[in-house]
């Protein structure tokens, strides 16, 4: 199986949602989208993991590595329900990513609502249906 990703640009930061299993197959396609996120949007942007059924080591590591991506252009990575088998733990060389509770405690960190439609744009792989549920593989 591998991830489907969707990503929305919403007031000053960005949202990437996962789902699918984060492994060694699927890191390519992850980095391919955050390269999506790195040309579009702007400020911090949201790793939503709610969706994704889980992540091997090498899934995690592509995750660090999102966080130096986007770093390097000046947006922060941020994590929402991370799955409950591992916890990024970037290494010094690495910037400190935020990780919040789910995806409603890191919006409203940022005071932003998913619900104002204004001024959003979306992207998404094929599998990810328009209602926001993922296909099933």
């Amino acid at each position: 199986m591998t991830i489907q990703w969707h990503y929305t640009t919403l007031d000053g930061l960005g949202l990437l949602s996962v789902s699918g299993f984060l492994g060694a197959d699927s890191v390519s396609r992850f980095g391919g989208a955050v390269g999506w996120v790195q040309a579009r949007g702007a400020g911090p942007v949201i790793l939503d993991l709610a969706l994704l059924q889980g992540w091997s080591a090498a899934g995690q590591e592509a995750v660090t590595e999102a966080a130096r991506r986007l770093a390097a252009v000046g947006r922060p990575l941020e994590l929402a329900a991370i799955p409950a088998d591992g916890l990024v733990v970037p290494a010094d060389s690495h910037p400190p990513v935020t990780i919040h509770y789910d995806l409603a405690a890191a919006l409203t960190a940022h005071q932003v609502s998913a619900e104002d439609p204004s001024g959003q744009q979306e992207w998404r792989t094929t599998g990810w249906p328009n209602n926001g549920v993922p296909a099933t593989a």
